[in-house]
């Protein structure tokens, strides 16, 4: 037994499984490779265009969060930048 789960042998069942799984992991690999190098390009588009990259990729995971996520967010920021003097 590899990790004590499942025999794998040679010729065996468990080692098509195998194969198959690590062949799969490769392709989403590759994928995920393409999606970033297509982000990247996007993001270049958008510099070229004036926008600063800095700020958009924070809108970016300001979105993601849901709107109780944000606001927490957004009460600790405001509770830090009044502790250091930095807002009135």
């Amino acid at each position: 037994m590899a990790d004590g789960n499942m025999p794998v042998n040679s010729g065996g069942v468990a080692q098509d499984q195998l194969r198959t799984i690590v062949e799969r992991i490769e392709r989403l690999e590759e994928e995920k490779a393409a999606t970033a190098a297509d982000i990247k390009e996007v993001y270049a588009e958008a510099k070229a265009n004036g926008f600063d990259t800095k700020t958009l990729r924070q809108v970016i995971r300001i979105r993601k969060q849901d709107k109780a996520e944000r606001q927490e967010q957004e009460a600790i920021l405001d509770l830090y930048l009044h502790a250091l003097g930095m807002v009135e």
